[in-house]
């Protein structure tokens, strides 16, 4: 059973290499945005804590998975679930010129998006972004408690420790 958290700011290539490592190691992955903000047919809201929650246990009951998102109070509960926690710290730059480049897609149709994409959105983006940034010293202090399952990666390119070869009968990485 593989159980791998992928953690990251906004643009950093979270999705991208989630879908890429669902592909590699043939196990579903999950978008956490999804998870917090709930599409009916006809509205988007967002679940309480308890309700999130809920629905990873429900995935978790399943076996392995790939959680995909930014760091949120209310699903840290998957720091501790995975075995791997691999975080994109891709370099301030190119997650800056990723979020215009995303905003310009989606407003062209080149892209879809699970959320309004619209001027007010994109200031969003990048306040999230130098938010982390003036916070990072917090997160790295809690990224800490688990670098045994820790992972850090540049970018999402390279997928070769995470091969199936790479992987121990537990699940983990060698």
């Amino acid at each position: 059973m593989k159980k791998i958290l992928v953690i990251g700011i906004v643009a950093s290539g979270k999705t991208t290499l989630a879908k890429r490592l669902s592909k590699t190691l043939g196990i579903p992955w999950f978008e956490l945005d999804c998870i917090v903000y709930h599409q009916t047919e006809n509205e988007r809201y967002k679940r309480t804590q308890e309700e999130q929650i809920a629905v990873i246990n429900n995935i978790d009951s399943g076996g392995s998975w790939i959680f995909e998102g930014t760091d949120r109070e209310s699903y840290r509960c998957l720091f501790d679930m995975a075995d791997t926690i691999i975080f994109l710290d891709t370099p301030l730059w190119k997650r800056k010129s990723r979020i215009f480049i995303r905003f310009l897609k989606q407003k062209f149709g080149f892209e879809k998006s699970h959320y309004k994409s619209d001027i007010k959105m994109l200031k969003m983006m990048y306040k999230w972004t130098i938010d982390f940034e003036r916070n990072r010293v917090s997160f790295e202090e809690k990224l800490k408690l688990y670098n045994k399952k820790l992972i850090r990666l540049a970018d999402n390119k390279n997928l070769k420790p995470f091969q199936p070869d790479s992987y121990s009968k537990s699940g983990n990485i060698r």
